[in-house]
């Protein structure tokens, strides 16, 4: 899965097995906002990307939950 390396701004092809998946809720001034996105670690780094849950749903992670 390809993820974007905010520190080295390069691009980065992360195994499946590495990747984790995640929900959280922000609290917005019109209500609740549930935003979905997949995880992992790479060389020491944590490497976020937010998808829509059409793709959350599809993706055959491991779920991990809101800390």
């Amino acid at each position: 899965m390809r993820f974007y390396n905010l520190k080295t701004r390069s691009h980065v092809d992360v195994p499946e097995s590495a990747v984790r998946k995640m929900k959280s809720l922000r609290k917005t001034k019109n209500g609740e906002q549930t935003r979905h996105m997949l995880w992992a670690e790479h060389d020491g780094q944590k490497l976020y990307k937010f998808v829509n849950a059409e793709t959350f749903s599809s993706t055959n992670v491991p779920e991990q939950n809101a800390k």
